[in-house]
């Protein structure tokens, strides 16, 4: 316990609305899916994290299952549960990019193969992190990040939407023996840009002046 971190029970409330919504949307399933908050304090340059503790689901938790770590390190700032490994790449993650203030971990995806053990080592993510704001890794799920937790959530809820679709336009495509037209690189990449002032009309004129600059 560190005498200078409090629970802030708005904070807790916040926490336990979105477990709720990811558990019951099936993104998670059992103990192993998890998210993080961070939370400006004094004397901590990171904020700290709100999290829940190991052994107990996103479904099941109370208030009661909320710790407080650090950022940087995984010292317990509050409560006395140990977190889950999976929450060191939480904390990298926040350490690294400082407009992130949530992350979820959602339910394991079948995707490729890939070489990054988040798990082992969450250095690893030092040379991406900066251009995604969704991983999908081997044995660890997916995992969004946002400015806020309901910016990750819907994230979440955005990508496995948009692979449930693109599953059943391939099975449709199969069938009929057609192929699936996508956007092209360029296509993407302006939707990307433009993705602030679609979800945020009042950002709309800073988006603007950015594609006029050409940046």
């Amino acid at each position: 316990m560190d005498a200078r971190v409090s629970f802030d029970v708005s904070v807790g409330e916040t926490f336990l609305r979105y477990a709720r919504l990811v558990a019951g949307r099936g993104y998670v399933h059992n103990t192993l899916g998890n998210m993080a908050m961070r939370v400006s304090a004094e004397g901590f340059v990171h904020g700290v994290a709100y999290t829940k503790h190991a052994e107990i689901s996103l479904e099941e938790m109370t208030m009661d299952n909320i710790v407080i770590t650090d950022i940087p390190s995984s010292a317990i700032l509050y409560g006395s549960a140990m977190t889950s490994i999976g929450h060191n790449l939480n904390r990298k993650i926040l350490e690294l990019r400082a407009d992130v203030h949530a992350v979820i971990h959602g339910k394991p995806a079948n995707y490729e193969p890939a070489d990054v053990d988040v798990e082992a080592d969450a250095r690893r993510i030092e040379t991406f992190i900066a251009d995604t704001n969704c991983l999908v890794l081997i044995g660890h799920g997916v995992t969004t990040l946002g400015r806020t937790l309901s910016e990750a959530y819907h994230r979440l809820t955005s990508f496995t939407s948009e692979v449930r679709r693109n599953i059943a336009a391939e099975e449709l495509a199969a069938l009929k023996g057609t192929r699936v037209q996508y956007r092209s690189k360029d296509d993407i990449e302006r939707m990307y840009r433009l993705a602030e002032q679609v979800i945020y009309p009042e950002r709309a004129e800073d988006v603007m002046r950015e594609e006029d600059d050409g940046t």
